[in-house]
């Protein structure tokens, strides 16, 4: 008998071992993308080039070196990451802050399009441009020319970043950041990693001398530590041999420092450390099991990567599932199998415990982890998680020739850093689709006795400091890990319906009235039953169809009792299923199905935010109607989702941006509870029955509904779904608007101070309020006046007074229930700088009042419009967000098709017009948050 298994083994792996997938076996290397471009030049530095047109005259350039925080010394720390700001603060091509200048000349944003980032053992810099100007990619390329070895690093400079830096680590710090602090180097086992974060330290940033970040940078900006990825718009040929003629004289270092490799070495020990502070809000369990990190390098490597996958989706829907009990055990939990850092993976299991049950939430976790390990998941779990990956895999290789350039940049960048190589999009189609069908349920479940074991463990409880005393030791965890090795799991049961969400369907409708407008490729329909419908079919993508829908009424149609109710009313009917199906049942009917609907009830509208793909969009119609006509209230799910948001809720408070911004909605909406953050008592207001109610009662009546549909479709393709579905929607013919509730700040500025947290830090907030002139013309010079005050604001409180970090300041401007606005400043700075910095940003307000803005940054303002525009264009998210708030607003749609033209109007006496009209003294509000007094 034992003979015969052995045999069996064997030849089961043998016959895997034997398996071939176009012409590929497993133990072959996975084959490299042969649709790029890749070279090395004589100095070591890589390249990566791809021609790709989504999005159209862009490119996207990066600039990676193998060089971050791991290979500081001691007098180094933090100069990996300040390095990588003194890169935007002078080169030989753009001395001092000519480069960012430039680029927003060119409509490139400084933060979210020019930046870059520094990690324990890379830095990485991104330059997303315009391909269609010659001359802006030529200088994009010396710009990367530039960053690979030609910083200026001048003592000036230097010394001014110093101030910037310190504010970075300043808004980083907290209860996060202190927590942080004492385990990291546990669960780095006490290596090289635990004293390498990329910040630095407060003593190194302001004590280096210039000439030791000068040799940093000489001894590690080197072309054999670099690699340039080029992706987009481009003639490839042509950027080739650009890049060679650029790059080419780079030089290495002589002599070379040895770029040394450090890893995090595994103990085969277990660990175990309690951390507490009086500003985490919650408590957290985390249990993280070490592994050597599995590379994917073999095809075999690959369909495990597969098997993990499949793993951890399967894993997280019994989490979910858990979640939706009455009484559920924690507030999040859950675990999976992924990487950790710099040379390990790790399995990890978490839970987010509700107070004074950290026990019970714990063993929740790591019970359905054990169940899995000694009973495994099931065939119809599998088959669920094998039908989800085949629809996600369907649906990119459909939109192959759409794939973002962003996105080969990310593959290039891993393959540069990890040495993993990248599957073309045909090799990831045919490779996925094949291997998914031999990856057996026998695989999944030995990973989870492969890397759920008792070895390289590391226990974590976060938890408040007032906690401290009824929290677990490691001898207590411990008992309760053998309790749960000592006690009968029972398998996991599988329950599964198989009927029809909707019954019988009445007659389909009709189309009473048809508006096309040619202009925008947009076609209006109103249907018998009143509802409009708004269709703009695209080739922006292949499988992508994105819809909204709006009708008047909202939240604002009850009174403050009802409030919460009617809030968390789509919340309550999303989570608890639809027709025959509960929520748990509902998520496993729509597996395999790309498709998402989420109802919502706002202030002023309910409606839809949905989206599918092609060969999904009749169910999302489906689930649209039922909304409609089958609704669910599930209590069990509605009592457990309460539990939940009032066992997060407790502790709060004990977070100071919590009690600030509480303060600040406090003072401004005079304490409204349509305002204020709800409070653990005010979560029992929530009526189950009440909230089920109103949200009949909200979605009683599609003849005020609007529905738009942006995307992949034709007109005969979705015409038949419409009749029938909406077509036979119910028609009360209400006449619905959302009242003007009369929420508005003072009308009188007034300024408060917050002392709150125990470090010594502080955040702004200015605001100004007021009634408003909604126009086009109006809207664009106060989006106008937000971008150059941008640009000011980093200008003076960042670069000259090194007093921030980030600052922004942000204008909306609303047109029902009546013409308002609001403009906002936001920053955060040391306690000692408050005052400077808010004289400061009230200064460039008052140059701009007193004197218009300069004209060279009207043609910034500009120049990003237009560029961001020509991107936007080409978006299907754009296109719904722009015809459904036309319609939401009675406005035309068209206006965008001028708006490129309408930009002319921006002149400096316009800004300065908008400037004095609503950036007025006596309506300014000053929020101040400040350290709690010692």
């Amino acid at each position: 008998m034992l003979l015969f298994f052995l045999l069996t083994v064997s030849d089961a792996a043998l016959a895997q071992e034997n398996l071939s997938f176009d012409g590929l076996k497993l133990s072959d290397t996975l084959p490299m993308d042969t649709g790029v471009a890749r070279g090395k030049l004589e100095n070591g530095l890589v390249y990566y080039i791809r021609h790709n047109e989504e999005p159209k005259d862009r490119v996207v350039m990066y600039l990676a070196t193998k060089v971050g925080s791991i290979l500081e010394t001691d007098n180094e720390l933090g100069l990996a990451h300040f390095l990588e700001h003194m890169q935007f603060n002078g080169t030989k091509n753009f001395p001092k802050n000519d480069l960012v200048d430039y680029l927003q000349k060119a409509g490139v944003r400084f933060g979210s399009d020019l930046n870059a980032y520094t990690g324990f053992d890379e830095t990485v810099y991104q330059l997303p441009i315009p391909s269609d100007d010659p001359e802006l990619l030529k200088n994009g390329l010396q710009v990367m020319r530039d960053w690979a070895q030609d910083a200026l690093l001048s003592d000036e400079e230097i010394d001014k970043e110093r101030g910037v830096v310190l504010n970075e680590m300043l808004g980083g710090r907290g209860a996060e950041q202190r927590m942080r602090d004492q385990y990291l180097p546990l669960i780095v086992n006490q290596s090289r990693y635990a004293k390498r974060l990329p910040i630095g330290t407060k003593e190194s940033i302001e004590g280096f001398s210039y000439e030791t970040l000068r040799n940093f940078h000489h001894n590690w900006y080197r072309p054999d530590l670099q690699a340039l990825i080029i992706v987009g718009d481009i003639d490839v040929a042509e950027i080739e041999s650009e890049v060679k003629t650029l790059f080419s004289d780079l030089k290495n270092p002589d002599p070379e420092r040895p770029r040394d490799q450090y890893d995090i070495p595994l103990t085969g020990k277990n660990q175990f450390m309690v951390v507490t502070d009086s500003e985490m809000p919650q408590t957290v369990m985390q249990v993280v099991i070490k592994h050597p990190e599995a590379k994917i390098k073999t095809v075999a490597d690959y369909r495990t990567q597969l098997a993990k996958s499949l793993f951890n989706q399967m894993a997280g829907a019994r989490f979910a599932e858990l979640t939706r009990q009455s009484d559920p055990p924690y507030i999040q939990g859950g675990g999976s199998i992924g990487g950790f850092l710099r040379g390990l993976d790790a399995f990890t299991m978490y839970v987010v415990a509700k107070p004074g049950e950290i026990k019970r939430g714990f063993e929740s976790v790591v019970t359905e982890f054990e169940r899995i390990r000694r009973h495994g998941f099931t065939a119809t779990e599998l088959e669920r998680a094998k039908n989800n990956f085949l629809t996600g895999l369907e649906s990119a290789y459909a939109e192959r020739d759409k794939r973002q350039s962003q996105s080969y940049v990310d593959s290039y960048l891993n393959h540069f850093l990890e040495g993993e190589n990248v599957l073309s999009n045909e090799d990831r189609y045919q490779l996925g689709k094949q291997l998914i069908t031999t990856v057996t349920l026998e695989d999944v479940d030995q990973l989870g006795k492969q890397y759920y074991v008792d070895t390289n463990r590391d226990i974590l409880v976060l938890a408040p400091d007032k906690d401290k005393d009824s929290l677990p030791d490691e001898a207590v965890v411990n008992g309760w890990l053998a309790e749960i090795i000592g006690a009968d799991v029972t398998p996991y049961d599988d329950n599964v319906q198989d009927e029809p969400l909707l019954e019988n369907l009445p007659p389909a409708g009709t189309v009473s009235k048809r508006v096309e407008k040619p202009e925008l490729g947009v076609t209006e329909l109103t249907l018998n039953n009143g509802v409009k419908v708004v269709l703009k079919p695209t080739d922006f993508k292949n499988d992508e169809i994105d819809m909204s829908a709006f009708s008047p009424g909202g939240t604002s149609l009850y009174n403050d009792s009802d409030f919460l109710s009617a809030a968390y009313a789509a919340s309550v009917v999303g989570g608890s299923g639809l027709g025959p199906y509960n929520a748990t049942q509902l998520t496993k009917y729509l597996s395999g199905k790309k498709v998402s609907v989420q109802p919502y009830i706002g202030e002023r509208t309910e409606g839809f935010r949905a989206s599918s793909g092609k060969k999904d969009l009749q169910t999302a119609f489906e689930l649209v109607y039922a909304y409609f006509a089958v609704p669910r209230l599930d209590q069990e799910v509605f009592h457990g989702y309460m539990q939940r948001i009032k066992a997060s809720l407790a502790n709060r408070l004990d977070d100071p941006d919590a009690v600030f911004s509480d303060t600040i909605n406090a003072v401004l909406y005079h304490n409204n509870i349509r305002r204020t953050s709800m409070t653990v008592e005010q979560v029992d207001q929530i009526n189950p029955q009440r909230a089920y109610d109103i949200f009949k009662e909200r979605f009683a009546d599609a003849s005020d509904f609007t529905f738009t549909f942006v995307g992949s479709f034709t007109e005969d393709e979705i015409m038949p779904l419409i009749l029938q579905y909406l077509g036979t929607l119910p028609n009360l013919e209400r006449k619905e608007e959302a009242p003007d509730l009369g929420i508005y700040p003072p009308a009188q500025g007034l300024q408060r101070t917050v002392y709150q947290g125990k470090e010594q830090k502080s955040s702004v907030r200015m605001y100004y309020f007021g009634d408003y002139d909604y126009s086009e013309n109006e809207n664009m010079q106060l989006d106008a006046l937000e971008s150059i005050l941008n640009i000011k604001l980093i200008e003076r409180l960042r670069e000259a007074e090194s007093g921030v970090y980030g600052v922004s300041a942000n204008a909306t401007y609303v047109k029902y229930p009546r013409y308002r606005y609001s403009f906002g400043i936001a920053y955060g700075t040391s306690p000692e700088k408050v005052e400077p910095l808010m004289a400061s940003a009230l200064d460039e307000i008052n140059k701009i009042k007193q004197n218009g803005p300069e004209q060279v940054d009207i043609e910034k303002f500009v120049s990003e419009q237009k560029r961001v525009l020509e991107v936007q264009l080409r978006e299907n998210g754009f296109w719904l967000g722009h015809l459904s708030g036309s319609y939401q607003n009675n406005e035309d749609p068209a206006y965008i098709l001028k708006y490129l033209n309408a930009l002319s109007n921006v002149t400096a006496e316009s800004v300065k017009e908008v400037a004095n009209k609503y950036l007025v003294e006596d309506r300014l509000f000053k929020f101040i948050l400040m350290p709690a007094a010692e």
